[in-house]
């Protein structure tokens, strides 16, 4: 197969590109999403099937993916049209890396709304407001927060001002600077906060919840959050990884780093829950609380541990940080898309993407105060316009998005092509070859069968 030029920057090395697709994939998702799903699911039966579909599923997508990008390097739609034309199978073969890049920036529309919570959670620690508060007095704020308009929209333009201007800046110098020191920080912080709480916290029932497996609180719908959120939480089909591997140095292991990625990953994630829970169980909260449930919950350790209003506020720093490595990750590909085909600068690229984003997001921010036109009933069960956008990208565009790659790079890719680049002792090729053609594309229609009404997808 013939080399594609490359028309854009590199990593500078493979631990650069580590770094940034760990960020990428190491956000909000793990540390605001993955402890309220566990928290709606039933804990340990959802962790087991989670663990299985990052292990059978992401896994294998990832690897897949970042092969793509590696081979098409361009954005992923173009990419993946470049790789169906070298193969002469059908073009149509692009809109499976075109919804990625859709179901990307459908989520980074809301993900910019809830980093800016984070944002808002920076100030109130600095300034003491945690300081001995009460459950009630947490929740209280939390709500007055999120039923103002103007300050949520004040906070989420910051975020995607500050996302905009760091992508506007190339490669280097803007998403490699900004995650050099990021993830290391959050990770230890992390570690401090889940100390804590195995001290201050209810430890032994929260690892009972997340770790003892009851089977009969586990359903379809769980299962399918489990695979939906094993995509979202990896950055999978949200066209960040095959974006990410079109950057990727030639010598780099595509294998390696990908397992590497997803270790890291689900470490934090699970981390997240043995820092949150404790402090959920010690002083009665539910566990299934929902969107609010780390912005209701940390608070309080913070508020009366010692030296909290400090730890509290490099907390929700890193949280920024977090989410912020995450949101540029979601917007270079539509960024990379609009350098490519239209032929823009860096700087216009992204506030064209920047602008369209911004817009998106009032959807979800007139859902979180209450606009009677952005929350209605269907069929008796109640909606917001952030559930749709969470549940359509989350539980529909992904899985989808992620079963297409996963059928173009198993059957459509040459085989002999696939193994030359992944360079794995053959038995392991055989195997990761198995689970791409068949195991995963299986999962996840299997899922799909059993979801026999589309309302399920939402509930």
């Amino acid at each position: 197969m013939s080399k594609v030029n490359k028309t854009h920057a590199q990593w500078s090395n493979r631990f650069a590109y580590i770094l940034a697709a760990t960020g990428a994939a190491v956000g909000l998702g793990n540390i605001w999403k993955f402890p309220y799903i566990v928290g709606e699911n039933g804990g340990g039966a959802f962790v087991l099937v989670y663990l299985f579909c990052i292990a059978i599923v992401g896994v294998p997508v990832m690897i897949a993916e970042v092969y793509l990008g590696k081979k098409g390097r361009q954005s992923p739609m173009r990419a993946v049209a470049t790789i169906a034309k070298q193969y002469s199978v059908s073009n149509c073969w692009k809109y499976a890396g075109g919804m990625g890049v859709a179901a990307g920036y459908l989520i980074l529309s809301f993900y910019a709304v809830i980093a800016g919570w984070a944002c808002a959670y920076v100030l109130q620690s600095a300034t003491g407001q945690f300081d001995n508060a009460t459950p009630a007095q947490i929740q209280t704020g939390f709500a007055e927060l999120t039923s103002s308009p103007l300050t949520l929209i004040g906070w989420t333009t910051f975020m995607l001002a500050i996302t905009a201007a760091v992508v506007a800046k190339g490669l280097q110098q803007g998403l490699e600077r900004c995650v050099r020191y990021m993830m290391p920080a959050m990770f230890i912080l992390l570690l401090v906060i889940a100390g804590y709480s195995a001290s201050y916290g209810d430890f032994s029932q929260a690892l009972s919840f997340m770790f003892e497996p009851d089977f009969s609180k586990l359903t379809v719908h769980a299962v399918l959050e489990a695979l939906g959120h094993s995509f979202f939480t990896l950055s999978l089909a949200s066209g960040v990884m095959i974006m990410y591997g079109a950057y990727l140095p030639d010598e780099t292991s595509i294998v390696k780093t990908s397992i590497w990625i997803a270790i890291a990953d689900t470490l934090v994630a699970l981390l997240a829950g043995l820092a949150i829970f404790p402090i959920v169980f010690e002083n009665n909260l539910t566990p299934s609380a929902g969107p609010s449930l780390i912005f209701e919950t940390l608070p309080l350790a913070f508020g009366q541990m010692p030296g909290g209003q400090i730890i509290g506020t490099v907390f929700f720093v890193m949280l920024v940080f977090a989410a912020f490595t995450s949101a540029i990750a979601l917007i270079e590909s539509s960024v990379a898309w609009f350098v490519e085909k239209k032929g823009y600068g860096r700087v216009a690229s992204a506030v064209l993407s920047a602008t369209g984003l911004w817009l998106l997001s009032l959807l979800s921010i007139f859902s979180f105060t209450g606009a009677t036109w952005a929350n209605f009933d269907i069929m008796s069960l109640q909606f917001s316009l952030f559930d749709v956008i969470d549940k359509l990208t989350s539980n529909i565009m992904l899985p989808l998005g992620g079963l297409l790659i996963a059928i173009f790079v198993g059957w459509k890719v040459r085989q002999n092509d696939l193994a030359a680049e992944l360079k794995l002792p053959e038995n392991a090729f055989k195997l990761s070859f198995i689970l791409l053609k068949y195991v995963t594309p299986a999962i996840v229609l299997i899922v799909f069968i059993y979801m026999t009404r589309i309302i399920n997808l939402f509930k």
